[in-house]
């Protein structure tokens, strides 16, 4: 997976699940204060990010330090990596 494929997959989660424009959805974006989740929409990006990436995300201590868009692409690609090996 490249990081194009992870940054794609994940905006397409977000315009989708949460209807967020596209042109919201930069690296830097806050996920709570630029995006306007909160803490239950939280559970359903985790499962929607599940689905759509075939990984498993809760289980995932790493997922604590996630809190810009970006934080959320870099973590799918460390993931779907580990998985590769």
């Amino acid at each position: 997976m490249t990081e194009q494929d992870a940054i794609r997959m994940t905006n397409e989660v977000f315009i989708d699940s949460f209807e967020i424009p596209k042109d919201k959805l930069a690296p830097q974006a806050n996920i709570f204060n630029d995006l306007g989740l909160d803490s239950l929409d939280i559970v359903d990006l985790v499962v929607a990010l599940q689905k759509k990436f075939g990984i498993m995300i809760r289980s995932d201590e790493r997922v604590r330090n996630i809190r810009t868009l970006g934080d959320i692409y870099q973590f799918i690609l460390v993931i779907k990596k580990e998985l590769e090996k």
